[in-house]
């Protein structure tokens, strides 16, 4: 295991010396759960795991400025081009550069804001084949009619989504369209040719997150495109 930081993010590399490992990148709200070991729970697959934490959350995994959601809340304020410059030019060179071998294939995954931010990343970056996005937040202002209307950089291999069955029980007018925009995606992208999964778990936004994202990412590593 190597930890550095870079402007102020906490990178955690779990390495892989198996020659057929690919890279999995995964953006964290708390770097405190043990991903590493649910995941090796949920696959025998090989697999190098980089772990970002420590980001500025509405602000890294955000691609625009949105307003509040609820009293209190001090909103978005759209940093992830600024934040994505950093991950390709700073945190992926140092992560390549501590791994025996070359990854197979990279691929990008995370959980609320970092599962937008992973689906954003592929309008901005031809790097990642794989994607993983387990209850993004595509409740997002406008987010269905970016994705729409521009050409991804990559088509990639797969991509997965998954959310909750409660998440879109809710009077708030934004957070209800959840389902129905991730449904959207998912229909979009199968229609564009991209091998493209989604899974119902039972629950809330918050439920059972740790196992989701172990399970999310353990679909990547177990999906062979036949």
């Amino acid at each position: 295991m190597y930890t550095t930081h870079i402007k102020d993010k906490h990178i955690t590399l779990y390495p892989s010396s198996e020659k057929d490992a690919p890279l999995i990148v995964l953006h964290v709200f708390e770097e405190n759960e043990p991903i590493y070991e649910a995941i090796k729970e949920k696959t025998s697959q090989p697999f190098s795991l980089l772990v970002i934490a420590h980001l500025d959350w509405d602000a890294d995994m955000s691609p625009w400025i949105a307003p509040p959601l609820f009293k209190g809340d001090h909103g978005c304020s759209g940093k992830a081009d600024l934040y994505l410059e950093t991950l390709l030019n700073e945190i992926m060179p140092w992560a390549l550069s501590h791994l025996e071998n070359k990854p197979t294939y990279k691929a990008l995954a995370g959980y609320s804001l970092a599962g937008l931010f992973s689906i954003y990343a592929l309008y901005h970056t031809d790097i990642f084949s794989r994607i993983a996005s387990a209850s993004g937040s595509f409740w997002f202002p406008n987010f269905l009619e970016y994705v729409k209307d521009h050409e991804l950089k990559v088509e990639p291999d797969y991509i997965y989504f998954s959310l909750g069955d409660k998440e879109a029980r809710t009077r708030h007018a934004l957070l209800k369209t959840v389902e129905e925009h991730t449904a959207s995606l998912v229909s979009y992208y199968k229609e564009k040719g991209i091998k493209t999964d989604f899974e119902m778990n039972p629950g809330n936004h918050i439920q059972d997150a740790m196992n989701r994202m172990a399970k999310a990412i353990a679909s990547l590593l177990e999906e062979t495109l036949s």
